[in-house]
């Protein structure tokens, strides 16, 4: 199979499965549940589906980006919270049973949401016209993401043993296949890769920092508690980056476009984990002193 082919076919394929692993962990109880937090849905969704793309906007305007780099950059802001958010929320004591419920929200939004920022970032910089999201191309979009998801909830509805089981594989597979995806993208654009990284890596990086910052300070200005604070800014600062590489190279068939991306992705792991470092810092203080 050719490096087309692998990419037109078999990258939509492991995207799949893994939405299908986020639905094997989700219960309709997790759409309730963000019903009845409506304080934290608006804090993490209002940043995740307003905020985070006007941010990228004025990054790319200010930074004068290259136009398809650009559109990249409001693609990864299109994208929703990744199911990595939970893990860093587990890892730093924040409310996962929250993560887990906005992501699924997210999810089933960002469906929509990316084929209509895309496009208007597409006519806004400019870039060839082939590059759109038609309607058979937004069509695959929702496909890919969230017809998965609906399969795997029936699954695990009907087969909680096996869901159960399929989970951790499901994890690993899909950190091997971000990474696989975003050293392809990184390598397929070797030659320009000096020049993407200084154009996009401060950007990408600012980027992640807002995220990270605005999830958490929105959730603590809506007194919300330090669980649900910490759930938030990891969910809107660690984005579904498959899913805006699967985008760009699947369906835009750009490499370019999948820079921005492929450089979040390696950025966000250490951005957030010296974030959550720094957050927790006084908890673990107050720890220590009582052992004291």
């Amino acid at each position: 199979m050719n490096d087309s082919a692998l990419i037109s076919i078999g990258l939509p394929i492991a995207l799949a499965i893994i939405m299908f692993g986020l639905g094997l962990s989700l219960t309709i109880d997790d759409f309730r549940r963000v019903a009845r937090t409506p304080r934290a849905m608006i804090a993490a969704l209002g940043l995740q589906v307003v905020v985070l793309p006007v941010i990228a906007f004025g990054l790319v305007e200010l930074f004068d980006l290259d136009p398809l780099l650009a559109v990249g950059v409001m693609l990864l802001a299109a994208s929703p919270g990744g199911t990595t958010a939970n893990l860093f929320s587990h890892l730093f004591g924040g409310d996962v049973a929250l993560n887990v419920s906005l992501t699924a929200i997210n999810s089933v939004i960002a469906a929509f949401t990316i084929p209509l920022i895309t496009n208007l970032a597409i006519d806004r910089f400019d870039v060839d016209g082939e590059l759109g999201l038609q309607f058979g191309k937004v069509a695959q979009v929702i496909a890919i993401v969230l017809v998965p998801v609906a399969i795997g909830m029936v699954v695990r509805r009907r087969a909680a043993d096996f869901a159960a089981r399929a989970d951790k594989p499901v994890r690993i597979f899909s950190i091997v296949v971000l990474a696989a995806v975003s050293l392809g993208a990184l390598l397929g654009e070797r030659e320009n890769l000096a020049d993407y990284a200084e154009q996009v890596g401060l950007v990408t990086g600012i980027f992640c920092i807002l995220s990270l910052s605005l999830g958490y300070l929105a959730a603590r200005l809506l007194r919300l508690d330090e669980r649900q604070a910490i759930a938030c800014s990891m969910e809107v600062g660690i984005h579904n980056t498959t899913i805006a590489l699967t985008i760009a190279l699947s369906v835009l068939d750009s490499t370019e476009v999948a820079i921005p991306a492929a450089v979040y992705s390696v950025l966000m792991y250490l951005l957030a984990t010296a974030f959550g470092y720094a957050i927790t810092s006084g908890r673990r203080k107050q720890r220590a002193a009582a052992t004291v």
